[in-house]
């Protein structure tokens, strides 16, 4: 692998609640500077998974709960009506995989959509879930929101949505606190031996309407007492 960063997104629901990736985000995401790339559900579009695909060969999917192919989503009695017509293809392959492990240095990193996580986002059961996957980082998604911690020896980390879409479990959707929806994020891990750096990018808007890129990081050491 030329690059040691890996890229986590997902939640992206274009088009269905967002139009596209930022294009401030894909001017930051270019070909040849990331190894890897997880994917955590929700893809939902051919456009964006080529995007995604030509950034990095090495495109690791698991299926969220709305990578569904378009024929499932087609009543038996519309496609009678169709003279049992083929459906549209997606353009892109399903996941099937509700979770993965894959190894960083001496980092097991695990990646879930988060929709099995009950209630979602829980702490205890994700904490539950890593132990299950037996990793030492535990990437989930389906909050649609940006968060990162380390419990109990494990980090976990949620990329939010790359497209700033919303979630049907966020208790904000359509108030005014949330009108505007979340705040794109997404994020990438450079890990080295037994530490991982993760980097966290958002695009924020300012008071005048102006868009920015704010990136933070934060690092992990396992066996270590805390992520800095």
């Amino acid at each position: 692998m030329t690059s040691r960063l890996v890229l986590v997104l997902g939640d992206l629901f274009i088009p269905d609640r967002a139009i596209d990736i930022p294009a401030k985000f894909k001017k930051l995401l270019t070909p040849g500077k990331i190894g890897q790339i997880l994917c955590l559900g929700n893809l939902t579009s051919p456009s964006a998974y080529n995007f995604l695909k030509q950034l990095a060969p090495d495109l690791q999917l698991v299926k969220g709960d709305f990578d569904i192919p378009l024929s499932a989503a087609i009543p038996q009695s519309q496609q009678n009506v169709m003279g049992g017509a083929a459906p549209e293809s997606t353009g892109f392959p399903i996941p099937t995989a509700l979770s993965k492990v894959v190894t960083h240095g001496s980092l097991r990193i695990g990646f879930t959509h988060g929709d099995s996580i009950i209630p979602p986002g829980d702490p205890d059961a994700l904490l539950i879930a890593a132990r299950q996957m037996d990793v030492d980082v535990l990437c989930w998604g389906g909050t649609c929101k940006f968060e990162a911690y380390e419990m109990e020896g494990k980090f976990f980390i949620n990329p939010g949505s790359a497209t700033g879409a919303v979630s049907w479990n966020d208790e904000t959707m359509g108030s005014e606190e949330n009108e505007e929806g979340n705040t794109p994020s997404f994020v990438l891990m450079d890990v080295q031996g037994d530490v991982l750096v993760l980097y966290v990018y958002q695009l924020r808007k300012e008071e005048k309407g102006q868009e920015t890129v704010g990136v933070e990081k934060v690092s992990f050491r396992k066996g270590a007492t805390g992520a800095a």
